[in-house]
């Protein structure tokens, strides 16, 4: 089960009543904005006790179209690579 904003944005609207939700949605848009920057300019984004988020080059490649069977050259392209810490694992695994 995933989480959209909308419901993140709810989630801290009923935690915190005294923020407006107008201020929680900018909040949340800075804060995802930021971590879209520092993966844009190759930096480490690390959530303590949660999550790390770094990017990662996938070299170019030749593949193979399977409708038409013509060859294709893939253009080298960056990923975003995800690593849960040791906590998180913990917790998902022996909770």
């Amino acid at each position: 089960m995933g989480i959209v904003k909308s419901k993140l944005i709810k989630k801290l609207a009923d935690n915190y009543p005294n923020f407006l939700k107008k201020d929680l949605s900018k909040l949340v848009n800075i804060f995802f904005e930021e971590i879209k920057i520092a993966l844009k300019f190759n930096k480490r984004v690390e959530l303590r006790n949660f999550v790390v988020l770094s990017t990662r080059v996938q070299k170019e490649r030749s593949a193979r179209n399977p409708k038409t069977g013509a060859h294709l050259q893939i253009p080298q392209k960056k990923y975003i690579h995800f690593r849960m810490t040791k906590e998180l694992f913990k917790k998902i695994n022996h909770d």
